[in-house]
């Protein structure tokens, strides 16, 4: 049994954040890990094309901003390299494969309960913590529908995590399953490494360049939302013109309220709108059921495909081994309260990385939290 005052469950950017933080105020802590590495999404899911889709600013951990020679926009090579830099300058030390398999409040003790099977060792470990701190994020399982036929058919089944390259797929037609960013720079991946695309839009979905959402996120320091959502927007209809003639409508909300209330981001174009407007990527309607290497679809058309790639999203997994969820999270493993209240749950629970405001949300998230940490420590010394 081994006894720490925070206790940290994941070693991605939330929680070497959280770490960076505590180590700055000399607070001791453990960081359990169940993959071998450090970001392990960034490392090991993310598509080879893959860049932060906000400017490097946005997208800093607490106490480390990027390099000022660092790209605007940073690829995920130069984005892993600035988190393994992270993980040496504050001299972070995860515990690699140890997979919490349970988590639970001693109200006696008023202390956090902690079982860990160490993979490698094939053993099991326990920890004591005073703070428990749910830094596994929003992206712990890839998400797939159950779609009637799926199981029956003749071509791959991917989620988006498992995609590399567009290469793999060449002259082969592909259907991706979802219209978020993901799904978005897939298809156009994919169009290019010439495979034949298509991609299924059904959600309202606001489109704005890289560049609508810099300017909008600076505004936002000086104007109301409303009135830089009707910017961003009449930019994006400058420069789009009418999408709906393609099968994308926008929403009724801004993007910016969108993101804001209910976790949704705009797609931000890397060149996939010209592609659906030259035809080189087709958009269809939702999947009715598969037949073998069919889909047929809702409109009752009917394509043969090779592939399918579901761009579909991730579901959390904290509520399976955090026994005390309801502390903090709801059923679906997100916070109970809303932004920016989030955080903090009863008995000195907190979770990080799940205000579905991407890296800026995550640094924000780390700093709070080290600093209440710190606050309640002070208040349990002086008792």
């Amino acid at each position: 049994m081994e006894e720490t005052f925070v206790l940290i469950v994941g070693a991605g950017p939330a929680g070497l954040g959280i770490a960076a933080c505590l180590t700055k105020k000399f607070i001791p802590y453990i960081v359990l890990e169940k993959e071998d590495c450090c970001a392990s999404l960034w490392k090991k899911r993310a598509y080879d094309r893959c860049h932060l889709h906000l400017a490097k600013e946005f997208c800093s951990l607490p106490h480390k901003p990027h390099a000022p020679q660092a790209k605007k926009y940073m690829s995920k090579n130069d984005f892993i390299e600035y988190i393994d830099d992270y993980v040496l300058d504050f001299d972070i030390r995860p515990r690699y494969f140890h997979s919490v398999e349970s988590a639970s409040f001693d109200e006696a003790k008023e202390k956090w309960l902690v079982e860990a099977k160490d993979i490698f060792a094939n053993a099991s470990k326990f920890f004591v913590a005073s703070f428990l701190v749910v830094a596994t994020g929003e992206n712990g399982k890839g998400y797939i529908p159950n779609i009637p036929g799926s199981n029956d058919f003749k071509g791959d089944i991917i989620h988006s995590s498992e995609y590399k390259s567009g290469r793999e797929f060449q002259d082969k037609n592909v259907l991706v399953v979802g219209c978020g960013n993901s799904g978005m720079e897939i298809s156009y991946d994919l169009c290019n490494s010439g495979a034949n695309t298509s991609i299924i839009i059904r959600n309202p979905v606001h489109v704005v360049a890289r560049e609508m959402i810099f300017a909008g996120m600076h505004l936002l320091k000086y104007f109301s939302l409303p009135i830089v959502d009707a910017l961003v927007t009449l930019a994006s209809t400058l420069k789009y013109g009418n999408l709906s003639k393609y099968g994308i409508y926008r929403p009724n909300e801004g993007p910016f309220l969108l993101k804001a209330t209910k976790g949704r981001s705009p797609v931000i174009d890397v060149g996939t709108i010209a592609k659906i407007q030259s035809g080189e990527i087709k958009v269809l309607t939702g999947i009715e059921r598969i037949n073998k290497s069919k889909v047929i679809f809702e409109d009752k058309v009917e394509l043969s495909f090779d592939a399918i790639i579901f761009a579909t999203g991730f579901k959390s997994m904290a509520c399976e081994w955090l026994k005390d969820y309801d502390f903090i999270l709801k059923n679906d493993g997100f916070p109970k309260n809303h932004f920016p209240n989030h955080w903090k749950g009863e008995n000195k629970l907190y979770c990080a990385g799940l205000s579905r405001m991407g890296l800026q949300g995550v640094s924000k998230d780390a700093i709070v939290i080290a600093n209440d940490i710190e606050m309640v420590l002070r208040t349990m010394l002086r008792n």
